[in-house]
C-alpha cells in the first residue's frame, strides 16, 4: 500500500532519508516516510542510544528557551527548526510571553509548508526556506527584517543542525557572520554531536555515522573543544558551559536522566 503525499511539495524527493524526516520520525512525529523511517531503524541498531540523544537535544531546546525568555529575550532565530513538533520554540517562548517573536529557519520544504500551516494565524511567528550555509540570505531576508528589531536581542537557535556543516564550509564562519548584527545581551544556542567516551560506544557511533555518509546530509562530530571554537569571540558562552544535554540546568523531573555525551550543548551571550 502506497504512503499519502499530498502534503508533500513538489520536487521533493521521498526516495531518500532526509534528516528533517528522520528527526521527525525519531520524535514521535508523522511527516515522514517509509525510507525515513527504515533508515532510522539501521541507526538505532547500529548505535542503539540514538533515540534518547535525540529525545535529550529536544528537551534541552525547551529549556533554553525558557531560560532565554526568563532573561527578557523575545526574539528567537530558530535556523535549522525542522518539521513542528511536540514543544515548538514559539509555543515554549510564548507561553512565557505572548508577544514573543519567533522566525523559523529550514531548508527542508517540507518543514517550511508544515511549519506554515501550523503557524497560521499567529501574528508573531513566521517560517522562511533559507540555508544555514548562507547567513545572509537569512539576515536579511524580508520577513527576518520585518519581523524583528534588531536593536533589541535576539537569541539565535542552531540545536541539531552544525553537526551537517562539513569543516570546509566554515560553521565557525556561519556562527560570526549571524552573530554580527546581533546586539549585546543577544544569545546563541548550540547543540551537537558530540564523541562517545567508550571504545565500545565510539565504533557503534561511527558505523551509525558511516550511515549517514550515503545521505544528502553527512555527520560530523565535533569534540567539546571544537564544539566551543565554533562559538569564537563575539560571544561568552555562561554557566554550566559545553555539556551534556541533559546536564544543562535540567528541570527538577529530570534531573535523574542520564547522561548523554553523545548530544553536547552551550549557550553563549553575545558580549558587551
Amino acid at each position: 500500500m502506497s504512503e499519502p503525499y499530498g502534503w508533500v511539495p513538489e520536487g521533493v524527493d521521498v526516495t531518500v532519508p532526509d534528516a528533517s524526516r528522520v528527526y521527525d520520525y525519531t520524535l514521535g512525529g508523522v511527516h515522514n516516510f517509509a525510507v525515513d523511517r527504515e533508515f532510522w531503524h539501521r541507526v538505532e541498531t547500529m548505535f542503539p542510544e540514538a533515540r534518547l540523544v535525540a529525545r535529550a537535544n529536544r528537551a534541552f531546546l525547551g529549556r533554553a528557551v525558557r531560560w532565554l525568555s526568563e532573561r527578557g529575550v523575545r526574539q528567537f532565530l530558530d535556523i535549522g527548526s525542522g518539521i513542528p513538533t511536540l514543544g515548538n520554540v514559539h509555543e515554549v517562548a510564548q507561553e512565557a510571553n505572548p508577544e514573543a517573536r519567533v522566525m523559523y529557519v529550514d531548508i527542508d520544504p517540507i518543514a517550511v509548508q508544515q511549519s506554515r500551516s501550523l503557524l497560521s494565524g499567529n501574528p508573531y511567528a513566521r517560517v522562511i526556506e533559507a540555508d544555514l550555509r548562507k547567513p545572509d540570505g537569512i539576515l536579511y531576508h524580508p520577513e527576518v527584517l520585518d519581523l524583528f528589531d534588531f536593536s533589541e536581542p535576539v537569541a539565535v537557535l542552531t540545536v541539531a543542525v552544525l553537526h551537517f556543516v562539513p569543516g570546509d564550509a566554515d560553521p565557525a564562519g556561519i556562527l560570526r557572520r549571524l552573530g554580527e548584527p546581533l546586539v549585546s545581551g543577544s544569545y546563541l544556542v548550540v547543540s551537537h554531536l558530540g564523541p562517545e567516551v567508550t571504545p565500545a560506544g565510539r565504533a557503534a557511533q561511527e558505523r551509525a555515522r558511516q550511515l549517514y555518509e550515503k545521505t544528502p546530509t553527512p555527520v560530523v562530530i565535533r569534540t567539546r573543544e571544537e564544539i566551543a571554537a565554533l562559538v569564537g569571540e563575539q560571544f561568552e558562552i555562561v554557566e554550566p558551559g559545553v555539556v551534556s544535554a541533559t546536564e544543562w540546568h535540567p528541570d527538577p523531573d529530570e534531573s535523574d536522566d542520564p547522561p548523554q555525551p553523545t548530544a553536547l550543548v552551550l549557550v553563549a551571550r553575545k558580549s558587551d
